[in-house]
């Protein structure tokens, strides 16, 4: 049985599996029926996120062991809860080589190893580059031989049998690996990684026995019944996506199984034996129907004037696509490069063919019109070059075609550098769009759309997960619902940002955009917040300081532009009451978010700590702790029956929340259907509705939009004329036509359930 609902806890070392086991009686209070934890192997000393595996035979030490997870277990079973895991299959972490004895024995033996071809590397080069040196002509003097291994500072390396005399350069020398300047690594690197990180290196699960190897522990969780579902991050890195799927259903046949697929926008999933993805999909759909589609000119001409620059988001996407395939995966292209050496050219007709790829990856034969499209786009881009591009193209048609297979895993990498963590840091039009799994560039989704996908979703994938955050979304849903707010009020947004680019200048204006789009989204922030996310978001961004190449002064211009905002009293006064006077609105959004992602088909997740407001950015801001104790003391006031305002304690948000996840876990009849709700009356277009079978969805869209037609008025929804109770205000209502502003007197949102 797919879960009702399901709670994300980043499981770490200072949030263990004992103090995770200790949230069983709150989450089951709340109404999910699954607990969900980041990734529970060994992970690299120190991880703070679990993605890094070295040992896939054990529960991590640090975060409580076997012993841990059979004691968290013990307290879900208690509570009636299940557990959903998160698993990493496409890579391991290399960045502490003693930790991961796989890799260990690999530097130590090479090709010898009997886990030389565990790991995806090009042996072709003779040894096995390692980008871990100083960016020094000297770094190898600062080799030393101690205790039988060749250190570098902290960095330990094996040393092979019989090669342990002479200098430390000259034991170097004859190992299987050489250490580099860390700098090559993008260009030289001869192992597949996870994007363009050298600490993590590709698995090669298509191998039986390397899948054996890796699922061992997590198929042992399940047999135990320890472990119910299983999420499979990041499957585009892997070579077979759908003989993976199979080989894990096979493994695992009655636990529910979802992919972090990431969908664009009307893109179709393959056929595969899972429940479907983790919800970016339908983060991208509910997030959208809340932004008014008819203000997209206004914030067109506010990007023009900020930034002078006429490039497209296409445009935009191609460039960073293709920097990301010529330069940060270099070393990747040239792998396939040379399994072409009959196409002179083929370099730079992989890297166009990539740049140009609609989506993250094909799965041949599925997704080959992709391929037609990225052809199509890449010879209307680079006339010169459409006879290689064909040449090139009838090899990566072939599925059985080695060329084909990693160009497969090369696009996914492309295009999450290159859109994800680039692209979106740099077109700032508008960033409550800019989000995994949707094209910043369509602006919002039409209600007739969105019911058109929730139709869609109920039909195909009905046991997919939806969510709103994860921890890698760029922006909580929270600071999305307020700055959606900002396509209701483009005049307002439009007068005051002018105003504050002058006030605190910046000589990137777009960078400066996006960082006066985060202060108003997530206001109040601490300056540390900010200043943290302002950095990163120019790293990430690379256009006048990068992770690689930082620009000390550029840096300190910006650390100076986010400081006016609290130094300048003024300034800081202006900002504090604009986005106070976004935030009601956002509020009744966030709501509504909530609402339709807890009721629309599918599994809805709850990030963790986001059944209250939580006015997070991207990582590592929302992985902070989160206050369960607040949390429960709030839950335990609304069940002695407290109707919380709409207030800056997000009470509300956690009644509509709890109220939902207990309604779908004890009466899942009532979610089996899906028929849109629509409102009649002046003010219809301010409704969001959708029937389930018996549960009924209201919702408020557009809230400023509403406000100035002063009210709902004789705004109202047909039903089938049963009795209705409405669940947050436990208020009974008759008839078939009900008033919407009787419905929402309390709350801009209303669940109604049919009464037996």
């Amino acid at each position: 049985m797919p879960p009702s609902g399901t709670y994300r806890v980043q499981v770490r070392p200072e949030f263990p599996l004992k103090t995770t086991a200790e949230l069983s009686d709150y989450l089951a209070d709340l109404g999910v029926s699954h607990l969900y934890t980041a990734p529970l192997l060994t992970a690299t000393p120190g991880s703070e996120h679990g993605y890094d595996v070295v040992d896939h035979s054990q529960v991590n030490p640090a975060l409580g062991g076997s012993n841990g997870l059979r004691d968290l277990s013990d307290a879900l079973k208690g509570a009636g809860l299940g557990l959903v895991v998160d698993i990493v299959p496409n890579h391991a972490g290399i960045a502490v080589p003693a930790a991961n004895p796989t890799w260990w024995d690999v530097l130590r033996r090479g090709q010898a190893s009997e886990f030389s071809d565990f790991y995806d590397i090009d042996w072709s080069r003779g040894r096995l580059l390692i980008p871990t040196l100083a960016d020094s002509p000297d770094a190898l003097d600062d080799l030393r031989v101690e205790d039988g291994e060749l250190r570098y500072f902290d960095k330990r390396f094996p040393i092979a049998d019989g090669t342990g005399e002479g200098t430390p350069r000259e034991v170097h020398d004859r190992q299987h690996y050489e250490l580099v300047n860390w700098t090559r690594g993008d260009s030289e690197l001869n192992y597949r990684r996870f994007f363009a990180i050298v600490d993590l290196a590709g698995l090669r699960v298509e191998d039986p026995k390397v899948f054996d190897a890796t699922h061992a522990e997590i198929l042992r969780w399940v047999d135990e019944g320890l472990v119910q579902g299983i999420r499979i991050d990041h499957p585009d890195g892997l070579r077979d996506p759908g003989a993976y799927f199979e080989r894990l259903h096979r493994a695992a046949p009655d636990t529910w199984l979802v992919v972090e697929k990431i969908l664009e926008p009307g893109e179709k999933m393959p056929d595969w034996p899972v429940a479907g993805t983790t919800g970016y999909d339908a983060l991208a759909e509910v997030g959208g129907v809340f932004v008014d589609t008819g203000t997209e000119a206004f914030f067109d001409t506010l990007q023009h004037h900020l930034t002078g620059g006429e490039t497209s988001w296409q445009d935009l996407v191609h460039e960073t696509k293709l920097h990301a395939a010529t330069v940060l995966l270099a070393a990747e292209l040239a792998r396939m490069a040379r399994l072409a050496p009959e196409i002179e050219a083929a370099p730079r007709a992989l890297a166009e063919l990539a740049a140009c790829f609609p989506v993250y990856r094909s799965y041949l034969p599925f997704g080959s019109r992709h391929l037609a499209r990225a052809r199509s786009e890449a010879g209307r881009r680079r006339p010169q070059l459409i006879p290689v591009l064909d040449q090139v193209l009838a090899r990566l048609r072939n599925p059985d075609d080695e060329l084909a297979a990693r160009f497969q895993q090369f696009t996914g990498a492309v295009m999450a550098k290159g859109v994800e963590d680039t692209a979106f840091y740099r077109w700032t039009r508008f960033t409550a769009r800019n989000e995994v799994g949707n094209d910043p560039a369509d602006f919002g989704v039409t209600p007739d759309n969105f019911h058109d996908a929730n139709d869609e979703r109920r039909r195909h994938w009905p046991d997919a997960m939806t969510t709103l955050s994860t921890h890698d979304t760029k922006r909580s849903e929270d600071v999305r619902a307020r700055l959606a707010v900002l396509s209701e009020v483009p005049g307002d947004w439009t007068e005051v940002v002018r105003r504050w680019v002058r006030a605190a200048p910046l000589p990137d204006p777009a960078l400066a955009h996006l960082v006066w789009q985060a202060a108003v989204g997530a206001w109040p922030i601490s300056r540390e917040r900010l200043q943290a996310y302002a950095l990163k978001a120019a790293k990430e961004a690379a256009n006048a300081t990068s992770w690689t190449k930082p620009d000390e002064g550029f840096e300190a211009a910006l650390r100076t532009m986010v400081d006016r905002i609290y130094d300048d009293p003024a300034l800081n006064s202006e900002v504090a009451g604009f986005a106070e006077s976004i935030t009601p609105p956002g509020w009744s959004n966030s709501l509504g978010q909530k609402l339709v992602q807890l009721t629309m088909p599918g599994v809805p997740d709850v990030y963790q700590g986001t059944e209250l407001w939580d006015f997070s950015l991207v990582d590592p801001d929302n992985r902070r702790p989160v206050d369960f104790a607040a949390r429960r003391e709030l839950l335990a006031r609304l069940d002695d029956g407290w109707l919380p305002p709409v207030d800056e304690t997000g009470a509300a948000k956690l009644l509509v929340t709890s109220r939902a996840l207990r309604l779908r876990r004890q009466r899942p009849e009532l979610f089996g259907g899906y028929r849109p709700v629509f409102g009649e009356g002046r003010c219809g277009e301010h409704v969001l509705g959708f029937d389930r079978g018996g549960a009924v969805t209201i919702t408020t869209r557009l809230p400023v939009g509403l406000s100035r037609h002063s009210g709902w008025g004789d705004t109202a929804v047909s039903l089938d004329g049963h009795s209705w109770t409405e669940v947050f205000t436990n208020t009974s209502y008759g008839g078939n036509r009900l008033s919407v502003a009787e419905l929402l007197r309390t709350y801009p949102v209303a669940l109604l359930v049919k009464e037996k």
